[in-house]
């Protein structure tokens, strides 16, 4: 038998190994534990430099990029249909120069490689600096002891659309953009004053200093303008959205302006339109019945809808934008409400977004994501990656999509947009005269539409800066659009 003494040191020695078989498992665990730990976070750094690497390279305190330039010369960009926009010459010495071949006419939606970048060099530039060339090819190169030739970026753009909108906008301020709805590709972006990007070094300081004028600013995306009529869409989608069942219950008597609580509206150069329906007062845009229906429309629930349509927010785009105001709230004046529901006032949109929301409507209420990169492509002809349309989401129903087209479709047919009427395709549209505060006390001519109406394959948006009326001005740019992108795809499909 075991004594006191024996049987304390056994209950010791036996407390002991417990002790020490529990720490080991503790060691065992912490062990693998902050292994674990290790991993993912090499997982972690591993897949976000890789899912960065462009953000990387472009940043100032990096010098990859530098090293880039160095060994690679900088790719071309090319258009959809095969343009080159943007070279990379160099002479017998190895200097290199960049070269925009039709300078002023995609002189924003291409930019430029110096002086920081702008637009679409800006945008790829890590792309166009490196060289994803099969080996052969950099072993070629490599011996010749030259440079090894970087990718080159297809964008979307149509170079035969660009030409034509840019020309089209004649000696206007302003600005064009060309879209397909359906997939969000952008096939043309026009943006007046311009510059030649060849000698955006020589000019810089010119044009930067030139404030009237802001000839380097892209209107087309961070432009904003007061979007005078083509607003009446949203004012009409919130109507319509408020009164389901009977909006087209609708009646108004216009007797060319209307007052309410001393503030006085006015139709388009004092036009009375006599007695007119919903969709009658859309087609010929009357000022007058907007501000009455304005007034009858829910604040609150207004706003939500603004919202909803991407006003008062950074727009959802992988380039640099404006961010639209339109303010709807039950503290707003009567003349503020009535300003508002007619595109006035404090209410100012970019032409991209107006272009965007018409995109939306054409698409039976889906909005694409608005992009200018389709490929990258190394110099032998591998594609190195490729870039999909994608939705920002459903801003309206399919239903409300469809009551717009028919609205903008009676713009056409019997209303400020008639230059379209006897076109084969189709088109619908509004259009807008938008009133601004300077010495000459004119308006912005706007039109906003895509074509055909029952199946859209394109959209245009114009803004003429200083023209006077969207239907007079506006529209007849965007029926030469209409009608060179239709006959080139007729003859295409014949």
């Amino acid at each position: 038998m075991l004594n006191d003494e024996m049987y304390e040191a056994f209950e010791h020695e036996n407390s002991r190994k417990k002790r020490k078989h529990s720490n080991n498992k503790a060691l065992v665990f912490l062990g693998i534990f902050f292994s674990l730990l290790i991993i993912s976070m090499l997982s972690y750094i591993g897949i976000y430099s890789y899912s960065n690497a462009q953000t990387f390279v472009e940043n100032k305190y990096n010098t990859r990029a530098s090293q880039l330039k160095k060994e690679n010369s900088r790719g071309s960009i090319i258009s959809s249909d095969g343009v080159e926009l943007a070279i990379t010459q160099i002479d017998d010495n190895g200097n290199e120069n960049r070269v925009y071949p039709y300078k002023n006419e995609f002189a924003h939606v291409v930019g430029y490689s110096k002086l920081g970048g702008a637009g679409i060099e800006n945008q790829v530039n890590y792309y166009l600096i490196n060289c994803n060339s099969d080996l052969s090819t950099k072993a070629a190169y490599s011996n010749a002891k030259k440079k090894f030739p970087g990718d080159n970026v297809y964008v979307t753009l149509n170079s035969s659309l660009q030409r034509l909108a840019y020309y089209s906008l004649g000696q206007y301020n302003g600005a064009v953009i060309i879209s397909n709805p359906k997939t969000g590709e952008i096939l043309a972006m026009v943006s007046k004053p311009d510059f030649d990007p060849n000698t955006i070094a020589d000019d810089w300081n010119t044009l930067s200093k030139d404030k009237e004028n802001a000839p380097l600013l892209n209107r087309a995306t961070q432009g904003l303008y007061p979007p005078g009529s083509t607003f009446k869409i949203l004012t009409s989608l919130e109507y319509i959205r408020e009164n389901p069942t009977n909006f087209m219950g609708y009646s108004y008597m216009c007797h060319g302006s209307i007052t309410k609580d001393g503030n006085t509206i006015k139709c388009y150069h004092g036009q009375v339109h006599g007695k007119e329906d919903f969709t009658k007062s859309f087609a010929v845009s009357c000022n007058s019945s907007y501000s009455n229906i304005g007034l009858m429309l829910n604040q609150t629930d207004f706003a939500k809808t603004l919202d909803s349509m991407l006003f008062n927010a950074p727009l959802p785009v992988d380039f640099a934008t404006a961010k639209s105001r339109a303010t709807a709230s039950t503290s707003l004046s009567t003349h503020a409400i009535m300003q508002l529901s007619i595109g006035q006032g404090a209410t100012s949109v970019s032409p991209l977004h107006m272009n965007m929301i018409t995109m939306a409507i054409a698409n039976d209420g889906i909005l694409k994501k608005p992009y200018q990169i389709d490929r990258v492509v190394s110099s032998d002809g591998n594609v190195v990656k490729k870039f999909e349309s994608s939705e920002i989401g459903r801003i309206m129903s399919e239903n409300e999509a469809e009551i717009l087209t028919q609205m903008m479709r009676a713009v056409v047919t019997k209303g400020t947009a008639s230059s379209l009427k006897n076109a084969e395709y189709e088109a619908v549209g509004k259009t807008g005269s938008a009133e601004f505060e300077d010495k000459t006390r004119n308006s912005h001519a706007w039109f906003t539409g895509f074509a055909p109406a029952n199946d859209p394959q394109i959209c245009v948006t114009v803004i003429m800066e200083n023209a006077g009326s969207g239907g007079h001005m506006a529209v007849p740019v965007a029926k030469r659009i209409f009608d060179e992108y239709f006959k080139v795809n007729t003859i295409k499909n014949e």
